[in-house]
């Protein structure tokens, strides 16, 4: 077994290569590359509306939300640490960068929202370190959009590792972050929650700079 970076096994996975992340559950959990692939669906669509205006996607995968950000009409950037990905969503028509949220970012402190899809809440481990450091890359006024998981659940820290055939990655920080603790990170980053919104089987939370 090869260990590789995360960045070169989740690019391989994008290509085609089965890949599951082991240390997020008492299983092995295939990755979801043919929802991310996919075009955005009714559900992706619904959580786009909860965006306004200019929207910087965090963790953009292959470019399904950012693409279907500017189909809405919103001046939208995704931005992932994977090459792969940065190219897959250009492909798509959408704008694209490579880079780590906690690095520089364009457009910091005038974005008017941020979006945070398909569990990107869990980057780095830490969603109050996450969330906080979203808080610098909003404008005035700005909203969080993220998806959680749903009642029953909390949060979840732990260590990760992608598996995919005769390779495996270098462990890395992940998180899952579930509606009964959503309130209490999201006060402990500085933001309060607006609304939430069942969109069939996802939980989508609007979050805000309660000061």
């Amino acid at each position: 077994m090869t260990d590789l970076s995360f960045t070169e096994v989740f690019g391989n996975a994008l290509h085609g290569s089965p890949t599951v992340v082991v240390g997020l559950g008492a299983e092995p959990v295939a990755l979801p590359v043919d929802m991310w692939t996919r075009p955005a669906d009714a559900v992706d669509r619904a959580m786009v509306a909860l965006c306004v205006d200019s929207t910087l996607d965090i963790g953009c995968g292959p470019g399904r939300m950012t693409h279907a950000l500017q189909e809405a009409g919103h001046v939208a950037l995704g931005i992932d640490v994977v090459d792969a990905a940065v190219t897959l969503t250009r492909q798509r028509g959408a704008s694209a960068l490579c880079r780590d949220v906690f690095r520089r970012v364009p457009g910091e402190g005038r974005w008017e929202t941020v979006l945070l899809a398909d569990g990107n809440i869990g980057i780095g481990g830490d969603p109050v370190t996450l969330l906080q450091r979203v808080l610098t890359l909003l404008a005035p006024g700005g909203r969080v959009v993220v998806e959680v998981t749903g009642p029953g659940t909390g949060l979840v820290q732990s260590w990760a590792v992608l598996d995919a055939e005769g390779q495996r990655s270098r462990p890395f920080r992940w998180a899952t972050l579930g509606l009964d603790d959503l309130e209490a990170v999201a006060e402990q980053a500085g933001l309060a929650i607006l609304d939430v919104h069942h969109l069939e089987d996802r939980w989508v939370a609007v979050l805000w700079d309660a000061d």
